[in-house]
């Protein structure tokens, strides 16, 4: 039960539908967590699916295997949690501000981080990290845009708010009138989506270990 926990952790990071993880592509150490998490789950899941037949069958050597294959995995994931608390701080709002006004290229949906930036605004009702202010210093945008665009369009209200929603007024949200664009800034708004699903997966990754003691 404890590896099928985190191998659904696992896969719902890496397949989640918003893209969240290619924002911080950028750092690998972040997303070799996740794959961490997803490799462990399995390996759990099927260990302890071992774990029993050995009990059943009462095969000593099936059940050394098992032990010390167990120890490896909680050695493993104690060091990823270890690590993880250590490089906390890449999430932090300077980051992405930093990440964002960098590598932001606006409606240029071959590139992968820009496109994933425009779904998470788009998904969210956001713009920017902070808030539109943001794209006032993203050098690569103003450049493509010729400085003739406040905001992209992905920051402009839409009814509904997904990416099949009619935008209200186009022209005017690239202007930056605030009536047309989502204003709040996109940190503020991940951070309390995310951070019930944060605290879950980190009682499910100190319980899995609690187990394995």
């Amino acid at each position: 039960l404890g590896g099928a926990c985190l191998l659904a952790i696992g896969i719902w990071v890496l397949v989640d539908p918003t893209g969240f993880r290619e924002i911080v592509a950028a750092n690998p150490l972040l997303i070799t967590g996740a794959y961490i998490l997803l490799a462990m789950g399995g390996l759990l899941f099927l260990l302890g699916f071992l774990g029993c037949c050995g009990a059943v069958r009462e095969n000593k050597c099936l059940l050394l295997f098992f032990f010390l294959f167990i120890l490896i995995i909680f050695l493993a994931e104690l060091s990823a949690a270890i690590l993880a608390f250590i490089f906390r701080e890449n999430l932090t709002r300077e980051f992405f501000t930093k990440e964002l006004t960098k590598h932001y290229q606006g409606s240029n949906d071959t590139d992968v981080f820009s496109a994933t930036w425009n779904s998470v605004m788009i998904t969210f009702g956001c713009c920017g990290v902070n808030g539109p202010e943001d794209f006032r210093f993203a050098s690569v945008f103003r450049l493509l845009t010729l400085d003739s665009d406040e905001v992209p369009e992905a920051c402009c209200r839409r009814e509904p708010q997904t990416r099949d929603g009619i935008l209200l007024s186009r022209e005017e949200c690239l202007l930056g009138r605030d009536l047309f664009l989502n204003k709040q800034g996109c940190y503020t708004v991940i951070l309390n989506t995310f951070e019930a699903y944060v605290y879950l997966a980190g009682a499910l990754a100190i319980g899995v270990l609690a187990i394995e003691v």
